[in-house]
């Protein structure tokens, strides 16, 4: 049982699939099962590097588009590091919720007149002015812009 949980080729896979690994190899016991489980309940390697689950689950809501370009969802990537070539260190990404067309821009200094050009000119001077925009971060976003 150790061999096949963390031997060589060992990948330190759960209870289940310890027990159907074991019964590849053509070994078969009663309880096989639930001595697999309590085996790795004490792997202490298990312990410590195991998936954590932080946040209860919650429902999903999804996001729907009533025809193309009328929501966009719009994020900053940054800092990036290293800098680009130009000197550019935040891209600003929009999605058509609809379409999932992507319009991307990159700022070496990213404000919040960047942000309103950037809206103007890659998605209302293209699309048409959208019915709605939503930010991941919402006013998170504010913070990481300069006036």
């Amino acid at each position: 049982m150790r061999e096949v949980h963390a031997g060589v080729c060992g990948p330190h896979m759960g209870g289940h699939m310890l027990a159907r690994k074991i019964m590849r190899t053509r070994y078969f016991w009663l309880t096989m099962e639930t001595d697999c489980c309590q085996f790795v309940q004490r792997c202490p390697e298990c312990q410590i590097h195991g998936d954590l689950i932080h946040v209860p689950p919650s429902e999903l809501h999804a996001l729907t588009s009533p025809w193309p370009f009328s929501v966009w969802g719009i994020d900053i990537i940054g800092k990036i590091s290293p800098k680009s070539s130009s000197g550019h260190e935040f891209i600003l990404v929009a999605i058509d919720y609809f379409t999932k067309w992507v319009e991307v821009a990159s700022y070496a200094r990213l404000t919040s007149a960047g942000v309103a050009s950037f809206i103007r000119s890659h998605i209302i001077c293209r699309y048409g002015v959208p019915h709605e925009l939503i930010s991941i971060e919402g006013y998170i976003s504010e913070q990481r812009l300069t006036p």
